[in-house]
């Protein structure tokens, strides 16, 4: 057996999850809404499914996608791409970080990591035989500078893997840090990998800036969205992809021995779906934006205290001034006590963990949310 995943414990959201089961509790630990998604969209890919091929399609993607990609973001992200040297799909997000690292790294490349983190970045990083580098960004402003990466790039830096918007702080990296860390990634010649999955999930009028969008950078990246969560149907695992060809060429080849292709009925709707009008993005963070704010004043209602949230389906509290200091056993005696579930924010850390902090996602229905937070009332009183 290999090692490295071998010794890999389960997951905190496992966990979490089959504690949430036992305990018959309000489950927002996990990260995905309890709506079906936009049903136009749905009904594209039934049609798809019925009407259409169902056998191989091309490895990089149906055309009409990887058109419909370059269209979308040359609309969202003024980035130019040629849909057919530069854009890619693959089978979710994950996969796509998978073949980017395997392409990019050899055995001793050191790799920046900006923590906290998405859990399979590390093992992936490790798996391609990277050596780690980790920025670790603190509550509440989640922000890194030049003394902070003065420390970890070298001459063996090869990668850089950041994600904004980030999950689970729920923050934006601005213009003004990413140009920063431009000046590093040139300096050193590396590249970036950017997991971009939350660019459509923006609030308060806070602006996602993709890499691609950044000169110094439109060569060096590997930008990774996310159908799944463009259109809150993450179990399709539609992985959108944008290089300059000379990095897209290889980490073609890496998905072409991982996955090769993804479902071509999908792949047709998140093409239509990508065509919608402005409004459907506009609402939909709208929506998500009201269901943070009903969620985050209850929060704020029963004394906790609310980290802001800029971005993504998930919003934090700060347990220090409850004189706690260890959101495990904080997220094992919430869901075991008050029948809620949540995420302590140490499992997106891999050293020097912030253990203050504990995420919930708001992305559920208004009754599930009331739910959790009168369980949260009944439970609030005995945290001392």
């Amino acid at each position: 057996m290999n090692s490295l995943f071998a010794s890999l414990p389960t997951t905190v959201f496992e966990t979490m999850s089959q504690l949430a089961r036992e305990h018959e509790a309000v489950n927002l630990g996990q990260g995905f809404p309890d709506d079906p998604g936009p049903q136009d969209v749905r009904e594209a890919a039934a049609r798809a499914v019925v009407d259409g091929w169902n056998q191989y399609p091309p490895m990089p993607g149906l055309p009409e996608l990887r058109q419909a990609i370059a269209e979308h973001y040359g609309r969202f992200h003024q980035v130019n791409l040629d849909w057919q040297k530069e854009v890619l799909v693959t089978s979710g997000a994950t996969e796509a970080l998978a073949a980017s690292l395997l392409a990019l790294i050899e055995p001793g490349d050191e790799v920046v990591l900006f923590q906290p983190m998405y859990d399979a970045y590390l093992p992936l990083v490790q798996r391609a035989g990277g050596v780690e580098r980790f920025v670790t960004l603190q509550p509440f402003h989640w922000r890194f500078g030049a003394q902070q990466l003065e420390r970890v790039f070298s001459s063996k830096t090869r990668v850089v893997l950041l994600n904004t918007p980030l999950n689970p702080a729920g923050s934006v990296v601005s213009r003004e840090d990413l140009e920063l860390l431009a000046d590093f990634v040139e300096r050193y010649d590396a590249t970036v990998i950017c997991d971009e999955v939350w660019e459509h999930i923006v609030f308060d009028e806070a602006t996602h800036t993709s890499l691609l969008s950044i000169p110094k950078l439109r060569e060096r990246t590997v930008k990774i969205g996310s159908a799944g969560k463009i259109f809150s149907l993450t179990g399709w695992k539609v992985g959108l992809v944008a290089a300059a060809p000379h990095l897209m060429k290889v980490v073609s080849r890496a998905h072409q021995y991982l996955t090769f292709t993804t479902p071509p009925n999908l792949q047709a709707a998140v093409a239509y779906g990508l065509g919608k009008e402005e409004s459907f993005f506009v609402d939909q963070r709208a929506r998500l934006q009201a269901q943070r704010d009903r969620f985050s004043s209850g929060l704020s209602a029963l004394g906790f205290r609310v980290m802001p949230c800029r971005a993504t389906y998930f919003l934090n509290i700060d347990i220090a001034p409850l004189g706690l200091d260890d959101d495990v056993a904080f997220c094992e005696r919430l869901v075991r006590e008050a029948g809620v579930a949540a995420i302590p924010v140490s499992a997106f850390y891999a050293e020097d963990k912030v253990k203050t902090a504990v995420r919930f996602c708001f992305a559920k229905r208004d009754a599930v949310l009331d739910e959790a937070l009168e369980r949260l009332a009944r439970f609030q009183p005995s945290i001392a």
